[in-house]
């Protein structure tokens, strides 16, 4: 039985990673500061829901050996915790960079970074990070600079892994969804089709199929999930 680690579980995409992984008989272990939306998780066997504050890196990596412990083999983490901010370069001062720093890159790396010497280790593992449009589109990346610019770093690090670890089977992917179809971008966006946008639990599939034997030949992964918006 394989062992993953998801981030940001209580979260729109979370909940439905969450849900794919244990129908697909996984252990999954959820990370956020709430789990009210995990009711259906709390009484499954192969669920257990930690409260962590993953950009305080002691603590984080803290966790990563007890639960690296716990259950002797993590096969892959999915790194789903990100925050966002508009805002140009003018508009965007060093407090605002390294906050969203702080939520969309160390919230990442944090995880990442122990769990990566496991992986090798075990030699195998799959780490998948969340990325985002605006950060490989300056139209777009140009009113989010803070935002952007953080997520950027998130495909060289992706980079950096795979270059690492050719020929082996640690892999790092970057999953790049366009607009995500949600209660709250619903009402923020009540003039544009939904049906053009990603549901959670189409990239749900995608996250699953990452960390699948069908998916274990694919390497230095950028898997772009626009549909139409």
């Amino acid at each position: 039985m394989k062992t993953v680690i998801i981030t940001g579980a209580n979260g729109n995409l979370g909940v439905a990673t969450a849900k794919k992984f244990l129908d697909e008989g996984y252990i999954v272990v959820a990370i956020d500061g709430k789990d009210d939306h995990l009711e259906f998780a709390l009484n499954n066997t192969n669920f257990e829901f930690h409260s962590i504050d993953l950009t305080n890196e002691e603590k984080t990596a803290e966790f990563i050996k007890s639960t690296v412990t716990r259950h002797g083999k993590i096969d892959a983490a999915l790194m789903l915790v990100g925050g966002f901010a508009m805002g140009t370069v003018n508009d965007t001062n060093g407090a605002d960079i390294l906050k969203q720093f702080s939520l969309n890159f160390e919230t990442a790396y944090f995880v990442a970074q122990p769990l990566h010497k496991h992986m090798q280790e075990n030699g195998y593992g799959r780490l998948v990070f969340i990325g985002a449009r605006p950060a490989i589109n300056p139209a777009q990346g140009k009113a989010l600079v803070a935002y952007a610019l953080t997520k950027s770093l998130l495909f060289k690090l992706a980079e950096f892994i795979n270059e690492e670890n050719k020929g082996t089977n640690v892999v790092a992917s970057v999953v790049v969804p366009s607009t995500i179809d949600t209660a709250i971008n619903r009402k923020s966006m009540p003039d544009v089709n939904p049906a053009d946008w990603v549901k959670p639990e189409q990239l749900a599939d995608i996250l699953e199929f990452i960390c699948s034997e069908k998916g274990s030949v694919i390497r230095e992964p950028v898997y772009k999930v626009y549909n139409n918006a």
